[in-house]
């Protein structure tokens, strides 16, 4: 007797606006009680097959089985009522709430169908935490909380409302290792407790480590199944991308020149808490032609690092220069445009792009009142919109309508493209590179990598912040290592191995290699 499916997606197919096909004519069955890996390209239409899952989008074409029986999800609350959950690749909470309004905003067990039953729902969901092993701190505001406590409040949010299948969209983009290594457990113990999950990731140590199945598409269509443990990862990477990946790597040219960009014991006030340092005494000189890598654990000093030379935030003592010239109190403008500064941040959302804006306009940020745009305050339309083209089509931005298409309506992998192609596009000296491949699928990553490395080659002056190891050793002329705000450690990137790197990241003390 055949096993009924958990899930089965028959022949859909989802067209926006007539034009832009996001899915078409794909196929998907997950089993009862597996993790199954959904992958694909940035763009793929593995983001738009779940929310259709999830009923916020009505397929164009198809049918969907929930444990054998079809049924036509029209919304989310459908969605709920069948045990579907779905952990969103961007968190839907609300930051001035407290942890516990958060979990059950929408489904509030109340007194009298009207006094919201606090107790109850406390004692709920302690229960709750302690049966999935998901401690938080319920009554902590959301705002106050890190990204990984963020990513449990949202898992709670599904359980709370007695999901029995989970589908989690890039839910490690945005956490640290050690985050990552305990969101993993957390779905390992969710299966075993019997739940169905389906998993977006292009990381593949991830599949690998969790995942039964895993489904490919690429661009919009259905590529094949595969049994995760009998498919090697390069196989799965051909699949995805429809080719064979080509390492990047640094190739450690001799460096000769003089430092173009000077930081000397520069202080900075912790970012999330202005009463002590996040950045300690801080020193580094970079060349042009030179990639420094920093590395550490997230939480050390890097957003400080990155803030402070952006002139986002103010620094409390020291010094930075470009070319000799003291920039320590300039503004932002001046650092991009007289100082030609280049930044890809770490939230791409919040200081990346505007996000209801078209891509023309975002690509043209900052520059929009050089001569490069404008002349005598008359914008050249025609050039915005070649220019975003040209980055569009070299960067491989999915769905960006000639760029006349909403940033905020781009995939987050294509939000990413975007934002790293203006950068490296743009006519700079010196480029602060902050988790440029967060949310990149492993042939995108290929390509960006290959981009920094040539940005480099042409005599760029690049900071790299990244909290993967193996792109800041991938990439890296040489490596600094960051502990609680203050430098611990140098190595070449030559000489660089993840061993050395790691036992600096954790040690109190500090080694140097020059």
């Amino acid at each position: 007797m055949k096993k009924i499916n958990a899930v089965e997606m028959n022949n859909i197919s989802m067209i926006f606006n007539k034009t832009i096909v996001a899915n078409k004519d794909i196929n998907l069955e997950v089993r009862k009680g597996e993790i199954h890996a959904l992958m694909g390209e940035n763009g793929a239409g593995k983001s738009t097959l779940m929310s259709i899952l999830f009923g916020i989008y009505e397929p164009t074409e198809g049918t969907i089985k929930i444990n054998g029986k079809e049924e036509i999800i029209t919304t989310p609350v459908k969605a709920t009522r069948l045990g579907i959950g779905m952990v969103h690749q961007h968190f839907k909470l609300v930051d001035i709430f407290p942890v516990w309004k958060n979990i059950v905003l929408g489904a509030e067990d109340t007194k009298f169908k009207q006094i919201i039953n606090k107790k109850k729902i406390i004692e709920d969901l302690t229960k709750l935490m302690k049966e999935y092993n998901l401690e938080v701190d319920l009554n902590a505001k959301v705002k106050n909380i890190s990204v990984g406590m963020k990513q449990r409040v949202e898992i709670l949010k599904i359980l709370y409302r007695k999901a029995e299948i989970m589908v989690f969209d890039e839910p490690t983009a945005v956490l640290t290792p050690s985050e990552i290594d305990g969101l993993l457990k957390v779905l390992k113990e969710l299966q075993a407790m019997g739940k169905t999950i389906i998993l977006i990731t292009h990381k593949m140590a991830e599949i690998k480590a969790v995942a039964d199945r895993a489904t490919v598409i690429r661009r919009g269509q259905y590529i094949g199944t595969y049994d995760v443990k009998k498919t090697s990862i390069e196989e799965l990477a051909e699949a995805m991308v429809g080719r064979k990946l080509v390492e990047v790597k640094n190739k450690y040219k001799k460096n000769t020149n003089d430092a173009t960009l000077i930081i000397e014991n520069i202080n900075v006030k912790k970012h999330s808490n202005h009463k002590v340092m996040g950045l300690k005494d801080f020193s580094l000189e970079v060349k042009p032609g030179e990639i420094v890598g920093i590395a550490g654990v997230e939480g050390n000093g890097q957003i400080e690092l990155a803030e402070a030379i952006t002139g986002m935030v103010k620094v409390e003592s020291g010094k930075i220069t470009i070319n000799r010239v003291d920039i320590t109190n300039e503004s932002v403008n001046k650092r991009y445009n007289k100082y030609k500064m280049g930044y890809i941040p770490e939230d791409r959302h919040k200081y990346g792009l505007v996000l209801d804006a078209n891509l023309i306009t975002n690509v043209a940020l900052q520059d929009i009142s050089s001569k490069k745009y404008s002349k005598h305050g008359i914008i050249n339309q025609e050039k915005l919109q070649t220019n975003a083209q040209a980055v569009i089509s070299k960067f491989d931005v999915r769905n960006a309508d000639s760029g006349f298409a909403i940033a905020r309506q781009l995939s987050g992998g294509n939000q990413q493209k975007m934002i790293v192609g203006r950068e490296l596009s743009r006519e700079n000296d010196f480029i602060i590179i902050f988790q440029p491949t967060r949310g990149l699928d492993i042939g995108s990553i290929e390509f960006i990598h290959a981009e920094i490395l040539k940005a480099r080659d042409e005599g760029k002056t690049i900071i790299l912040i990244s909290y993967e190891l193996s792109e800041i050793l991938s990439l890296s002329d040489r490596i600094v290592v960051l502990n609680s705000g203050s430098k611990v450690g140098e190595v070449s990137g030559k000489e660089a191995t993840r061993e050395i790197v790691g036992k600096m990241m954790v040690s109190a003390g500090g080694i140097t290699n020059e």
